[in-house]
Formats: C-alpha cells, sequence, structure tokens
C-alpha cells in the first residue's frame, strides 16, 4: 500500500460508456469552434471555464461543486473537462470531450490538473463574473501568473443566440413546464397546502421529462407556488400555508433539462376574485399582451421597457412593477448562470435578433392591506424569428382561465 505522497494528483477514469448529450456532436463542435475564433482573435492560447453554466454549454457536463471547484481547459487543440474524483466516472460519462479527474489528497490538485492540460499560458482566459479572490489568487501562485483576460461577456454573447437544436429542447421544455401548470391547476382546493400543489407540478415535469428525454439526467426540476401574501416576491420559496377562498395565487413551474431552463408563470385566484384584484390582474394581462406584440428582430430590450412603463404609468401602476419584463433562456438557472445582456430593463440596450429566446413576464406587487393586495404575473416563452416571435407557450392566463372554482 503505496503512502500519501504516492497517490496521484489527477488521473483519466474511463468507467463505462459515454452517455448521449443532449445536443449533437456537431452543436459541440459549433460551439468550441466560436469560442477558439475568438481565443485566437485576441492572442489567448488557452480559457479555463468555470461556471456551471459555461462548462455545461462547451462540454455537455453539468457539475455538482458542494465545496470542490471544477474546471473546462479549452487551447486551440483540446477541451478537457476537470472534475474531482468524488464524482467517479460520471463526468466523463457526460462530457463530450476529454476528462481529467483530480484527487483531494493534497490541497492545490485541481490546479495541478488544470496546468497540466493549459501548460503555462502568458495569458489566459477566465470568466470575471465567476473567479473569485481566492481562485485568482490560486491561479497565479499554480500558472505562473499569466496575464488574465475576461471572455465571460463574449461566452455570454455567443449563447444568447440559440441554434436550432437548442430551441427545439426549449420548446419541448416550454411544453412540459405547461405539463406542470395542468398539474397545479388539478391540484388546488381550498384547504391543501402550498407544497403539496407544489409537489404535484414537479412530480408531473420530472415525469413528462423522464419520457421525453430518456437518456437525461434528472435533476433541479422545481416548482414555486405561492398563495396570499406569498405571492409578492417572484421568487419566494414554497410554505405550509394552507389555501382559501379569495386566495390570490401564483403558478411557476420550471423544468430543468440537461441545464436548460424553462419556465411558466400565472397568476390564479381561488373560487372567486374581488373586484379590486380583478381591475390589477386585467391590467397587467393588457400589459402582458403589449409585451407579447413588442418582441420581434430589431427591438431594442430598453425601449420594450420604456413602452410598457409608460402603460404602467397611464395607470397609475408604474410603482407596483417589481423588476424587469423578460430575460434569456437557455443554460441557467436559480442558482447559477444569467444571460444579463438579454433583459428587458431600462439599462439593457441589446438589439433582439432570430434565434434569441425571451420571455415576457410583467409582475404588479401590492402591498398588504391595499385593495387588490398580491403579486401578479403572467410569463411567456418567445423565440425570435425572421420576422416576429413565435410563443411557446400554452397554458392559458387571465380571468377567464384562471379563477379555479
Amino acid at each position: 500500500m503505496g503512502g500519501i505522497d504516492e497517490r496521484p494528483a489527477f488521473f483519466r477514469f474511463e468507467n463505462g460508456e459515454r452517455a448521449p448529450l443532449p445536443f449533437s456532436d456537431g452543436e459541440y463542435v459549433r460551439r468550441l469552434a466560436a469560442l477558439r475564433s475568438a481565443m485566437f482573435a485576441s492572442g489567448i492560447p488557452a480559457v479555463l471555464l468555470t461556471s456551471m453554466h459555461n462548462i455545461a454549454y462547451y462540454s455537455g457536463f453539468l457539475y455538482c461543486s458542494f465545496g470542490r471547484p471544477y474546471g473546462c481547459v479549452v487551447t486551440a487543440d483540446d477541451c478537457v473537462t476537470i472534475t474531482a474524483n468524488i464524482d467517479g466516472g460520471q463526468p466523463r460519462r457526460r462530457s463530450w470531450c476529454d476528462n481529467v479527474v483530480y484527487t483531494d489528497w493534497a490541497r492545490g490538485n485541481f490546479w495541478r490538473a488544470v496546468c497540466h492540460v493549459a501548460g503555462a499560458p502568458n495569458r489566459l482566459g477566465i470568466e470575471g463574473d465567476h473567479l473569485t479572490v481566492a481562485m485568482r489568487e490560486a491561479l497565479a501562485f499554480h500558472l505562473g501568473d499569466p496575464q488574465l483576460r475576461d471572455i465571460a461577456p463574449g461566452a455570454m454573447a455567443a449563447r444568447m443566440i440559440k441554434s436550432d437544436e437548442e430551441i427545439a429542447l426549449i420548446r419541448e421544455g416550454a411544453r412540459i413546464a405547461d405539463v406542470g401548470g395542468d398539474a397545479i391547476r388539478d391540484a388546488i382546493v381550498p384547504g391543501v397546502r402550498e407544497i403539496d400543489v407544489a409537489m404535484a407540478g414537479r412530480d408531473a415535469m420530472d415525469r413528462a421529462i423522464a419520457d421525453s428525454f430518456p437518456h437525461a439526467e434528472l435533476r433541479d426540476t422545481w416548482v414555486w407556488f405561492q398563495s396570499g401574501i406569498n405571492t409578492d416576491g417572484a421568487h419566494n420559496p414554497v410554505t405550509n400555508r394552507r389555501l382559501e377562498r379569495g386566495d390570490i395565487l401564483s403558478l411557476n413551474t420550471f423544468p430543468m433539462i440537461s441545464g436548460y431552463y424553462t419556465a411558466l408563470e400565472r397568476t390564479l385566484f381561488l373560487s372567486e376574485v374581488d373586484d379590486a384584484s380583478l381591475d390589477i390582474w386585467q391590467a397587467n394581462v393588457a400589459a402582458h399582451e403589449l409585451g407579447l406584440s413588442l418582441i420581434r428582430p430589431g427591438a431594442v430590450c430598453s425601449e420594450i421597457c420604456a413602452t410598457l412603463n409608460d402603460f404602467y404609468r397611464e395607470r397609475d401602476l408604474l410603482d407596483y412593477r417589481s423588476f424587469g419584463y423578460g430575460h434569456s433562456f437557455g443554460v441557467l438557472s436559480h442558482y447559477y448562470g444569467r444571460e444579463a445582456g438579454l433583459e428587458l430593463r431600462e439599462d439593457i440596450h441589446t438589439v433582439l435578433e432570430p434565434g434569441m429566446v425571451v420571455s415576457m413576464e410583467p409582475m404588479l406587487t401590492i402591498p398588504e392591506g391595499r385593495p387588490g393586495a398580491g403579486g401578479y404575473r403572467e410569463h411567456d416563452i418567445l423565440v425570435v424569428t425572421d420576422d416576429g416571435a413565435e410563443n411557446v407557450t400554452g397554458f392559458p392566463y387571465g380571468p377567464g382561465d384562471n379563477v379555479v372554482r
């Protein structure tokens, strides 16, 4: 039995056949070719990706950190995921590219594996929005303090334009979100707990993903089902609150397929809706429909936002708006990733192009104690086309369909 100093810092572990990945070989080749073209133009011989979303985008592997670093090194000739020994052979099976496993017998073995693949480049591409101060110091120590170039904005811009394969996956994700919505609506009755309704939607989506994507890892799909005052925030967790007649409800389903996020969000009322709430709900539905009409190639994110702001301002509702009117879709989740350059906000001036996928999701929050108190939100997913946009969300919205009797 060898001593601890004889154990390897890193090694390759080919355990079993590779699993089918969510996209074709050609799709990963296309993505890497675009990244390498940007590297060549900037004189960057190697890139170290560290985020869940970019590693998944370029390699197919979606890691679970649990306090350990993960990476993907891309050079002119290689693409190699750097993963922890605790995961066994799963990272290689789920990586389109090569894989190196690092051990934790000695501190710094992750960086030794990175150095083994990347060498000692004079310039290194990194994700400036993800590399921590501690990781930056370790990088300098192990790789000779190369000049760092932030490739995160360019990688984000590349991810914002979806391929046909990505759009097909997103379209199916939107359909599965609707499946979760149907299960939730069927579970809504007076006295039921939020958590019970949420579990019905989540279970329905997990089953649908398993049926449609038999080779996918089943992970991370979730539901936020909120009622009463708990609807005031878009990301409020589920509780044990029991539903009551007249409650405002917020249905939010999020199927996750190979790291790809889709969503359905709807306002509902249980049994009845009072006049003040109905007026606000109808105003928000009208804003939603106006927003849907504005999504098209050539439209500017900030200008869409300004038009919707004017709509609310004319109705004395702008002060109740909660956040931006929509965002991009792709490799993202509630705990990783964001294509911040494609959000419908005042400070984002991106021009919509065919192949982009965005939500339209206006929200109003009326404080407790005022007529119509609660959070109102509708959410559809749109694929920008050559001459307009395709709405891939099918679940109905508005008072005509979503007062649950």
